[in-house]
């Protein structure tokens, strides 16, 4: 590049390559989602969508996705609402539906599973198996899903679980490493394996907006 040093140079390449991949990366995430303008997809962000229906995830407004968002072939939907954060390494897998309020925040490496995700017989397992690293996620198979519900202003700390038919009430906090197997109620802290109450957050502790 002109008047520009050889490490200066390369140095502003790489600034290029970074900002032309960033942009690949969101427009490609964009194209499988029904996202608002301000929604921001990191270089980590994944959008799995085997249908191709953007309609099947939608994304509120500032809203931050450095995980990765999956809805099976056979089904699933996923709505996430405004300024919600989804950190890296976090998995959002559907084949029912999974439902997420306004600014939840959800830490790195945290899973969420509204489905069991493969048979239980052996025998069926395998052939589901066979058939995704032969041919891609099948449209034609049914196991145990049940919707999730998040509600607002949930805080989800890294590393927890979170598996199909649970319920968490608003403002509630998931310790770092907790499997929810049960609905939270609102504004509580629980943390453990299985999860427990540690405390009831009071009013103080509670924020709404203004």
């Amino acid at each position: 590049m002109l008047g520009l040093n050889r490490a200066e140079a390369a140095a502003a390449w790489i600034g290029l390559t970074e900002r032309a991949q960033s942009w690949y990366r969101t427009a490609l995430c964009r194209s499988f989602t029904t996202s608002h303008y301000t929604t921001r997809f990191y270089g980590t962000a994944r959008i799995l969508n085997p249908r191709r229906n953007p309609a099947l995830i939608n994304i509120g407004e500032h809203t931050t996705i450095r995980g990765e968002l999956f809805c099976f072939a056979h089904g699933g939907r996923i709505d996430v609402g405004s300024w919600c954060f989804i950190g890296e390494q976090s998995r959002i897998w559907s084949a029912k539906r999974i439902t997420i309020g306004d600014r939840v925040l959800i830490a790195h490496a945290v899973n969420i599973h509204d489905t069991i995700s493969h048979p239980i017989l052996a025998r069926e397992r395998f052939k589901h198996i066979r058939t995704i690293i032969t041919s891609g996620h099948p449209e034609n198979v049914e196991f145990a899903s049940s919707e999730v519900s998040i509600c607002d202003d949930v805080w989800i700390g890294f590393g927890a679980t979170v598996l199909r038919g649970v319920t968490i009430g608003r403002g509630a906090i998931i310790g770092a490493a907790t499997v929810i197997t049960k609905d939270v109620p609102a504004w509580s802290i629980v943390a453990g394996n299985p999860a427990r109450i540690i405390r009831e957050l009071t009013p103080d502790d509670n924020w709404s907006q203004d």
